[in-house]
């Protein structure tokens, strides 16, 4: 990992990283899931990912522009998730450089992918 080692970070702060992650990527993988898939459809992921977020969607609502088309709403709400985790994390923490935190949920992921990878090709 390139950003702050995890022992230098409280507990606290990458469960909320993860919390707070787990939630901007289900968003984001709703706006995905509806490029192909309309909101009542019957597949499974779809009805989870509606389900979950739903809730987070009316608790945006009163700040969601009007003129966004349903399918960037999900994303408008995931913007909210990633600002929180880049900005405001970071300097809650005290840190000078925002950013410090470098998402450690995407930061585990990419370094299982890369050792899986590696076990592939060697």
């Amino acid at each position: 990992m390139t950003g702050v080692p995890f022992e230098a970070l409280p507990v606290w702060a990458i469960i909320l990283d993860y919390v707070l992650g787990v939630v901007m990527w289900t968003l984001i993988g709703r706006s995905g899931m509806n490029l192909f898939l309309p909101e009542n459809s019957n597949f499974f992921f779809m009805r989870f990912f509606v389900r979950v977020t739903n809730p987070l969607l009316r608790l945006f609502e009163p700040i969601t522009p009007g003129f966004l088309i349903p399918i960037f709403v999900p994303l408008y709400v995931a913007w909210f998730f990633f600002m929180i985790r880049f900005y405001l994390m970071p300097w809650l923490l005290g840190y000078s450089v925002l950013g410090m935190l470098s998402f450690p949920l995407e930061s585990e992921i990419g370094q299982g992918v890369a050792h899986l990878i590696g076990l592939i090709l060697n």
